[in-house]
């Protein structure tokens, strides 16, 4: 098997320590910082407890994933947050290869993983239990076996078979990871049917990683089929409450909130697209630019084009160290410089390594307000994602209180409800130990986990309005308020009720509540 002719014989060391540097520093985060669980994680650890792999509303590897480290690791930020902080180390390691398997020496290589590490996207997402860290990754991957086919074409012998395999596998996990790996397989076969190994789509090959891409898969599509493609339900709802805010402005002027290393992936699609010797990565390279604009037409948030950024890293790097002249040598230092100044600058806000207090005066004395802008388009002290972190345990031990404040009578019949997945995961999670039995909830996916055994004589609502809930119950008692003043607008105030005498059971309602947030 032929190499391509510039790779070095092995990847910088220095890519290696980065990315070492990059798990123990989100370890090191999460076992120090004053933020807790995210809203989102509480769902998904939830949706661990609740695993049915081949009945579920989301792709379900995050589910799978969640039930494996609770049972092997425990229930510890830290302990939940590892993958993450794997993934993110992996993408590092990705970014330099890729830089390798183009032509880069050892200083494109440390650059391409400097500037996956510097930007604030895979900060974030490196730091939280969510499927877009795992999403990142699988299209990195799946960019890599394009690279790859470049790589190792053996002329006048076929296809890489093994390449457009290890396709099938990284698109089969993103199916069950995100659904917005799709946006990727429809932009790899335009890119297909545009660049000149459109001929490959005569060989088996493509047809045989596609068909592997949908048996690993399957469950997610399974999942959809079985419950009524509740995924269109999710679409609609996100596209009202979000995505309608997000122009074709907002979209392409996101990418700028990336920083400097915005500049090498421009290089680097350049470079991919133009240059004659990245003929054999130019299918990457147009699969980025498709997939770019197709997320661009269907109004995506800037943050969903994501992954495509380390391998147009890497070969901006590439570029970056062919540069010749004066120019040349000021951007070859000049940039990388940048990208990691930047990335300092924008680390408080990608990493919680600031408290709650501190972070807000951070964000007003360096006026970061953009990185306060909520989904819905308002502003926050702190940035939506740390502002979703605060409070969960004290909603938990206020709902425990109300709960134990019950005649044993009642405490043995009642059922609690969270108006809210985030509400509903804190008492799930944090429950327990506080002698509260597993709550129920019509949001989202909970609906899916069912309204359980007991008809909701008496009924803790957690959360909601009391307006809202009377015509369900002859009675409904205020009982606490809990407050956060540094949570998201809806967690600033959270009432608690106890509602009695139900006009109908828990039971007999459920199927009226699928569909409520």
């Amino acid at each position: 098997m032929t190499r391509w002719r510039d790779e070095p014989p092995g990847l910088a060391p220095a890519v290696l320590l980065l990315a070492a540097l990059v798990l123990a520093g989100h370890l090191a985060v999460n076992l120090t910082t004053a933020y807790g669980f995210h809203r989102d994680e509480l769902l998904y650890l939830a949706m661990g407890e609740h695993l049915r792999f081949w009945r579920m509303d989301f792709p379900p590897l995050i589910a799978v994933l969640a039930r494996l480290t609770r049972a092997i690791l425990g229930s510890s930020l830290t302990a939940v947050r590892l993958a993450p902080a794997v993934a993110a180390a992996l993408l590092v390691v990705l970014a330099g290869d890729l830089a390798r398997r183009m032509g880069g020496r050892p200083a494109a290589q440390i650059v391409a993983a400097l500037a996956v590490i510097a930007s604030p996207l895979f900060l974030r997402t490196g730091n939280l239990f969510q499927p877009v860290v795992l999403d990142q990754l699988w299209w990195t991957l799946a960019l890599y076996c394009l690279i790859r086919l470049g790589t190792d074409q053996r002329p006048r012998r076929g296809e890489p078979a093994r390449w457009w395999l290890w396709l099938g596998v990284a698109g089969g996990l993103g199916l069950l990871t995100k659904f917005s790996i799709l946006f990727l397989g429809a932009a790899v076969l335009a890119a297909l049917l545009l660049s000149a190994r459109r001929r490959a789509l005569l060989t088996a090959w493509p047809w045989l990683a596609l068909a592997l891409a949908l048996l690993i898969g399957s469950p997610s599509i399974v999942g959809q089929i079985r419950l009524g493609w509740p995924v269109l339900g999710q679409l609609h709802d996100l596209r009202s409450t979000q995505l309608e805010r997000v122009t074709a402005g907002a979209y392409l002027g996101g990418q700028l909130l990336y920083g400097p290393a915005v500049l090498l992936a421009a290089l680097g699609l350049g470079w991919l697209l133009m240059a004659d010797d990245a003929r054999p990565f130019r299918l990457a390279g147009w699969s980025c630019l498709l997939a770019f604009l197709l997320l661009l037409l269907l109004h995506g948030k800037a943050y969903y084009i994501g992954p495509i950024y380390p391998v147009l890293f890497a070969a901006g790097s590439v570029m970056l160290g062919r540069l010749a002249g004066a120019g040349g040598r000021v951007l070859r230092i000049g940039l990388p410089v940048l990208i990691v100044a930047y990335g300092l600058f924008i680390l408080p806000v990608g990493v919680p390594i600031l408290p709650p207090a501190t972070m807000v005066r951070y964000v007003d004395a360096v006026n970061l307000r953009t990185a306060t802008r909520t989904n819905e388009g308002g502003t926050l002290p702190l940035p939506q994602d740390y502002a979703d972190m605060l409070g969960w345990p004290e909603l938990a031990r206020a709902t425990a209180g109300v709960y134990h404040g019950l005649p044993a009578e009642d405490q043995a019949r009642a059922v609690i409800v969270g108006s809210n997945y985030g509400r509903t995961g804190a008492i799930d999670l944090f429950g327990p130990v506080l002698g509260l039995p597993h709550a129920v909830s019509p949001a989202g996916s909970y609906w899916f986990f069912g309204p359980g055994t007991r008809p909701g004589d008496v009924t803790i609502l957690v959360g909601g309005d009391s307006s809202e809930v009377a015509p369900y119950f002859r009675e409904v008692v205020r009982r606490e308020e809990v407050r956060n003043p540094l949570g998201v607008a809806e967690e600033q105030r959270v009432p608690i009720f106890v509602c009695r005498g139900p006009l109908h059971t828990l039971q007999e309602m459920w199927p009226r509540l699928a569909g409520r947030n």
